[in-house]
């Protein structure tokens, strides 16, 4: 049995090969059963969240994720996001590899999002603006950077010491990266604009975003938080992850469609049609997307097989 430890995790899912891995999946699609999510109670703090996801491939590999998200980490100078993954034979169901959890789901899930941009973003998106200086902010960089021709990148955050570190974690090489001090300036520029935080209100404007514009939005994982306002919904061209992740959990969604500023059928798309080439994406340079994902087992299991894979293939 393979146990790999985030760094371990890290060299064994690289950008291009995770992406390319997401898409495969999406495409040829698993076993998704829905996931737990459980609230859990810290005295003093915010709520934890306890997330127990399981997939499988029938014959080939099944898998399951335990995360917990606690918010007041950051408080603690301590990632919010700690978990392992368990990747066992779908043929016998011997336990074949514990993945790190946390190292794989900051990877996927940046990785998701480019797979988004891939068919979202304009193909010339040059610049990029980061709103959120947590763990997964470097790694949704760097991942967009993989598919697009990224020259330019700015960083916001609340803490401006935090989003300082961010700017210095990256060393991309050809692309500038700064701290941005003026949240809407950088955004009325930004080609891309990632959210990545634990937001429960609106940080970007759609007033903001620009022809041609895309917005990606990763935080926000519950119906009570939210990282766009109901302008954005309604001027964007709206696409998910997955539509019963989306229209339960995210609430740059969920909370548009309570108040009766979008119906449903505002989403174009999500990452299964994106995959399997049932919806162009992007159809005009002008166009205004929007991108929600609030995380899928299917994403998991795809970055567990291919760095159990790859770390078979050198034993």
């Amino acid at each position: 049995m393979l146990v790999l430890d985030a760094a371990a995790t890290r060299a064994a899912l690289p950008w291009d090969g995770l992406v390319q891995a997401l898409g495969d999946m999406f495409a040829k699609g698993c076993v998704m059963p829905v996931r737990h999510h459980h609230d859990v109670e810290v005295p003093g703090e915010a709520e934890a969240t306890l997330l127990l996801m399981p997939a499988w491939q029938p014959g080939a590999y099944i898998g399951v994720k335990l995360v917990s998200v606690f918010p007041g980490n950051q408080m603690r100078g301590l990632p919010a996001i700690h978990g392992s993954y368990l990747l066992s034979s779908g043929r016998t169901g011997e336990l074949l590899a514990i993945v790190d959890g946390g190292e794989l789901t900051a990877r996927r899930t940046a990785a998701a999002s480019a797979l988004a941009a891939r068919y979202l973003a304009r193909e010339d998106a040059s610049r990029m603006l980061m709103v959120g200086t947590g763990r997964l902010s470097a790694n949704v960089v760097e991942a967009h950077a993989s598919v697009r021709p990224i020259r330019d990148v700015r960083i916001w955050g609340r803490n401006s010491k935090k989003a300082e570190a961010t700017a210095k974690e990256l060393d991309l090489k050809g692309i500038s990266v700064s701290v941005a001090t003026d949240l809407e300036a950088a955004a009325r520029e930004a080609d891309i604009i990632s959210c990545a935080t634990l937001s429960s209100e609106p940080l970007i404007r759609g007033d903001w975003l620009k022809a041609g514009a895309h917005l990606d939005l990763i935080g926000a994982f519950k119906p009570t938080m939210r990282e766009s306002d109901d302008r954005a919904a309604t001027r964007a061209s709206i696409f998910v992850d997955t539509r019963e992740g989306a229209l339960s959990e995210g609430g740059d969604i969920v909370q548009p469609l309570r108040a009766g500023v979008i119906t449903e059928n505002a989403i174009r798309a999500d990452l299964f049609e994106l995959a399997r080439g049932t919806h162009p994406g992007r159809t005009s340079p002008d166009e205004i997307t929007l991108f929600k994902s609030v995380g899928a087992a299917l994403e998991d299991l795809a970055g567990a097989v291919l760095a159990f894979e790859a770390n078979r293939s050198k034993a």
